[in-house]
């Protein structure tokens, strides 16, 4: 069993920086693929970020340049670090773990956080 826990989540202005943290828990979790991912009411989650364990991170073209997802596995954490932030990054936020690999489909994944909300106002 795996459990993730996020936090760092909050309200900002519009260009302002925010870092998430996910810490996860598990046996064998550090080979885990772990990710971040984004939801707003009425539409499907999406993904945001992505980190293999001992291999590539990789960014959703949404935030490229702006959020970057860093992984320590020393001390089974993430974090997402989010600069010049806007209103349409207002969303719950989300981490997640899956054994086989990263994937940018939400259904590929078996665990979850309970989420940190971020909202951009304008």
């Amino acid at each position: 069993q795996v459990r993730l826990m996020e936090s760092g989540g909050g309200s900002l202005q519009s260009g302002g920086s925010l870092k998430l943290s996910c810490a996860a828990s598990g046996q064998f979790v550090r080979h885990y693929c772990l990710a971040w991912f984004r939801q707003v009411p009425g539409k499907e989650r999406e993904g945001v970020a992505t980190a293999e364990y001992n291999g590539p991170t990789l960014h959703a073209d949404a935030v490229k340049g702006r959020f970057n997802i860093s992984r320590d596995d020393a001390k089974n954490k993430i974090t997402l670090q989010m600069d010049s932030l806007e209103p349409g990054d207002t969303a719950m936020y989300y981490c997640a773990a899956q054994r086989y690999g990263c994937s940018w489909d939400a259904k590929d994944y078996r665990f979850w956080g309970q989420g940190t909300q971020v909202t951009v106002a304008s």
